[in-house]
């Protein structure tokens, strides 16, 4: 008798903004958790390659109408993400950016009663028995589209991870400000 033969596994079809995601994704992903904030430009390979041809062999096989994204390393020391963002500007080449951050994540009631000072508050939060370490990844193109991921520390695989449009709608619309003229 020959051996069953397993049935195809069906892959989803995703834009090329989302499959850059989630590739880029995964690349943050496997530096581990504790991370500092994460910037990448992401532009068209095929216009990549035009700017900068040296790049031939690191995208060679890649889908000229895919997206890649570039890391952009030395980012200010800033007090918060917010005031990151309304730092940046982007150059038109860049046809979008986007952002990997590590965020704690409570119980609404665990909010209630906490010290006044920013730093106290920050530690009791820290310190709550229901916290959740999650890492947002959102993507955001100059033409309006948009992804966002999250990775909890607890359920840290590949395949647990979340993807919809809605996840961050406000670190979604603060990577859309940084790419307006």
């Amino acid at each position: 008798m020959p051996p069953e033969e397993s049935a195809p596994v069906a892959k989803p079809v995703l834009s090329p903004l989302a499959e850059c995601a989630v590739e880029t994704e995964r690349h943050v992903a496997a530096a581990g958790w504790d991370q500092a904030p994460r910037l990448f430009a992401i532009a068209r390979n095929r216009d990549l390659l035009k700017r900068e041809p040296g790049l031939a062999g690191q995208l060679r096989g890649a889908d000229p109408a895919a997206y890649s994204t570039i890391e952009q390393e030395g980012l200010p020391q800033t007090s918060s993400i917010e005031s990151l963002l309304r730092q940046l500007a982007w150059p038109p080449e860049v046809d979008g950016v986007a952002l990997a951050v590590e965020r704690i994540v409570v119980p609404p009631e665990a909010e209630q009663g906490l010290p006044e000072n920013p730093v106290a508050a920050t530690d009791a939060l820290a310190a709550h028995p229901d916290r959740a370490d999650v890492r947002l990844f959102a993507a955001v193109l100059r033409d309006g589209e948009s992804i966002c991921l999250l990775r909890q520390r607890a359920h840290d695989t590949d395949d647990k991870v979340a993807v919809g449009q809605d996840i961050a709608p406000g670190l979604v619309h603060a990577l859309r400000v940084t790419l307006e003229e």
